[in-house]
């Protein structure tokens, strides 16, 4: 018996033995395609590079760790000056963590230190959306809107404010546009800091692209430049979580350059390092690292490995790569074969509502009546039986449920490697089409 608190205590995992690109093994000799980049859209290069391997092997030769208020080191600087310089608006500094969760409780941190710095104390109200997802720790949680996520633990949770998430297939109205969707859904963000007030609101929070808890759900046109300008116009910290669409997973290294907008503090991880080495970093404005550099001089906030030398090694190797072997182009057109080949497969198929995503993160979400958009009932858990029959027909993918409100709703994330192949989407659609014929056999 395993001695692992596992995620499923009720079931036995199967033991992963190797993997090479978007294939891995385990140690039964059964062979998986990898559509999910190691579960979760983080084995960006896909498995076994050696380049990064290598880059680690060599750091570790050269000194493996010191903490950060004693020394710094040339690839953690090498790699935020990398960062910074392929960073959109006035991004100027880092912060390094251990993961997406640590690299959004940072940009939490620093939204605060900022108005503490500047003097404004009653700056303490933070709004996210309903259906998003932030990390696991219980301030990433207190400003998640993942209902399931959250229930465990809301009592030990801080006060946020949560608003409707920009969710074009299901909420924009007949006849509007996507642009005058996008516009009215800003709107209520508006009208959220005039309810608690101005002076009151420290911090918006949101993820450009929705993954894990919506299905890949992108910004309708015009919703970020309006967030942008209402946050601007009450002073509110705009920081945009790019854990799982950043680090070129949709075809633009920072996932907000397809949309124009910028935000004050952003927060990278997945496949910042690939899956190499655990790795998340949070990049700041210009006017966030003025503030505490002309205060107090001095950052109120830490963790034992941020900028852990191996670590940044490995993301410096991954970004080298990303941008040397030209990967961005291949998660454009891998990306559009992808959504191409879906849509032309299930055009008409009666349990498949929306198809959307950008670049190499594609959503499918699925429905008991594709005219009424009606979801199947939770009892049925489609998207488990949806995992279930995919592995069995050696296809990983990352189904979701409550993907509507919390409860309602399936979908799943598609998140190949940025390496893939033509005849490897090709496969993945044909696999998950197998896979899909035969749990609605079922139903």
């Amino acid at each position: 018996m395993s001695k692992i608190l596992h995620r499923t205590l009720n079931s036995t995992l199967s033991v992963l033995s190797s993997g090479r690109g978007v294939w891995v093994t385990d140690n039964k000799g059964n062979s998986y395609l990898d559509a999910s980049a190691g579960g979760v859209a983080v084995t960006c290069l896909g498995h076994g590079n050696d380049r990064v391997i290598a880059a680690i092997a060599r750091q570790l030769n050269e000194v493996s760790y010191f903490h950060t208020s004693f020394f710094t080191s040339d690839v953690a600087e090498e790699l935020a000056a990398s960062l910074v310089a392929e960073a959109p608006g006035d991004l100027s500094q880092v912060v390094f963590s251990c993961g997406g969760s640590e690299a959004v409780e940072a940009a939490l941190k620093l939204a605060r230190q900022y108005w503490v710095e500047k003097g404004e104390l009653g700056r303490t109200e933070v709004i996210s959306r309903h259906q998003s997802y932030h990390g696991g720790t219980l301030g990433t949680l207190a400003v998640g809107g993942n209902i399931p996520r959250r229930e465990t633990y809301s009592p030990l949770l801080f006060s946020a404010h949560f608003i409707t998430p920009c969710y074009q297939y299901r909420l924009a109205e007949d006849g509007e546009t996507e642009e005058e969707y996008g516009i009215r859904a800003a709107a209520e963000l508006e009208g959220k800091i005039l309810e608690l007030g101005p002076e009151r609101v420290a911090m918006f929070i949101c993820e450009p692209v929705v993954g894990a808890t919506l299905g890949c759900v992108p910004a309708a046109k015009g919703y970020l430049k309006e967030v942008r300008r209402i946050c601007d116009a009450y002073g509110v910290v705009l920081i945009f979580d790019e854990v799982m669409c950043g680090a070129g997973r949709t075809g633009t290294y920072f996932s907000c350059e397809y949309d124009g907008v910028f935000p004050d503090i952003m927060a990278i991880a997945k496949g910042l390092g690939g899956g190499f080495q655990a790795i998340g970093a949070t990049l700041v404005s210009e006017k966030i690292a003025d503030a505490i550099q002309s205060g107090t001089g001095l950052l109120k906030h830490g963790f034992t490995y941020m900028g852990h030398n191996a670590s940044c090694a490995a993301a410096l190797e991954v970004f080298r790569i990303i941008h040397q072997d030209d990967l961005l182009s291949n998660v454009r057109a891998r990306g559009h074969q992808l959504k191409s080949e879906l849509e032309r497969n299930f055009a008409d198929h009666p349990h498949v509502g929306d198809i959307r995503g950008r670049g190499l993160f594609v959503g499918l979400e699925l429905v008991a009546d594709r005219k009424t958009k009606k979801c199947f009932s939770p009892t049925l858990k489609v998207n488990g039986s949806l995992k279930k029959r995919a592995f069995a027909n050696g296809l990983l993918i990352y189904p979701n449920g409550g993907t509507v409100d919390g409860s309602q709703g399936d979908h799943v994330v598609f998140s190949p490697a940025y390496t893939v192949s033509e005849e490897e989407i090709s496969q993945i659609v044909k696999r998950f089409s197998r896979s899909l014929d035969q749990v609605f056999h079922y139903i």
